[in-house]
């Protein structure tokens, strides 16, 4: 479809690549980028041309890029070293990996006004030598409310103007900058596709290609980080919490509570989707009982044994706290207070006949 449409030289003044993180929307609409840019395009940008050279080393003067940065006042182009070097690493990163690349540590991402000023000023200029001005941008849910700042730019760009943005969230995205967008979904990954990736790009063994493919979840992002990391902190952090939660000893949580306090909170946030995935595969081995689930042998372990005592209704609850816990940290509740309070509650529900 995205050749045609660049074929056709009808490309949408603006395009929204929604999917999963690690679905690879980003990586697409930098690809794209490129053949729209490119001097000889056929089937893809030819990857040749002095067009393509700058677009693949990230340094096209009418391809701009706009990401989640920290600080008040920061804009995108006082990182675009570290976004280089990030996007020639790994153009399937999470938004975690990326702040925390930053030092975010207890810092929370944001698109600012001053970016969209920025972009404003950016887009107004003429081409310096490719045939369109390009805006890719890396997750808009980080705009908030400051996405009204562009409506008038998205809805009325200049000419030969493009804007590409790549999410993850379309819940985030305010619904007037949504409504001046033409959709292009990309799924998650198939195991396959990502095996033979692994294999390729890491040398990963078959059989432990088709593995981490398999405990990855069509997320290549996680595939990645899996084949270099074995060992999932998040993972075994979870676990721990778990059992401690189940024993309910009071000053057991407390230290927990304390230590985990320290992490920051995108790595909090990051931390609470995994436990959404491990809770999600839970309920699908209660509803039906099959144990080919998406987890690592012990967290499979842990998945049976918990199921013993956890219902359904149960595994929901927790759930739900998990949720209620993301919005919490993004509006900047107390950890210490939050989570010892969250592991209070999860013992209840555990333990409640």
């Amino acid at each position: 479809m995205l050749l045609q449409l660049a074929q056709s030289e009808r490309v949408p003044h603006a395009l929204l690549f929604l999917g999963p993180t690690g679905s690879g929307n980003l990586a697409l609409a930098v690809s794209f980028a490129q053949l729209l840019q490119c001097e000889q395009p056929a089937d893809g940008p030819c990857g040749v041309c002095p067009a393509c050279r700058k677009a693949s080393q990230f340094a096209h003067p009418d391809i701009h890029f706009s990401f989640p940065t920290v600080g008040t006042n920061a804009v995108s182009t006082d990182y675009m070293k570290q976004w280089r070097l990030a996007l020639s690493e790994n153009p399937y990163m999470d938004a975690n990996t990326w702040l925390q690349r930053l030092g975010a540590e207890n810092k929370q991402g944001n698109i600012t006004k001053d970016e969209c000023n920025a972009i404003i000023k950016k887009l107004s200029l003429k081409a310096f030598e490719g045939r369109y001005k390009i805006l890719v941008m890396w997750l808009p849910e980080y705009l908030g409310k400051e996405g009204n700042r562009l409506l008038k730019l998205i809805e009325e760009p200049p000419e030969q103007t493009i804007f590409l943005l790549a999410a993850e969230n379309q819940e985030m995205i305010l619904n007037t900058i949504l409504s001046r967008c033409q959709l292009v979904k990309t799924d998650t990954l198939s195991d396959d596709d990502i095996a033979e990736a692994l294999e390729e790009k890491r040398g990963v063994d078959s059989n432990r290609a088709r593995q981490i493919a398999f405990l990855s979840g069509g997320d290549f992002n996680t595939a990645l980080q899996l084949a270099d990391n074995p060992e999932n902190d998040d993972a075994q952090l979870l676990l721990d919490w778990l059992r401690k939660c189940w024993r309910g000893n009071g000053v057991e949580l407390v230290q927990w509570t304390e230590s985990f306090a320290k992490l920051g909170r995108e790595n909090q946030k990051q931390f609470l989707y995994y436990g959404l995935h491990f809770l999600r595969e839970m309920m699908a081995f209660v509803a039906t009982g099959n144990a080919r689930l998406r987890l690592r042998p012990e967290e499979v372990q842990t998945v049976q044994n918990m199921a013993k005592v956890l219902d359904f209704e149960k595994i929901t609850q927790l759930a739900g706290l998990f949720n209620d816990n993301v919005y919490y940290i993004e509006r900047n509740a107390n950890p210490k207070i939050l989570f010892l309070d969250t592991s209070i509650r999860m013992n209840q529900i555990m333990k409640t006949a």
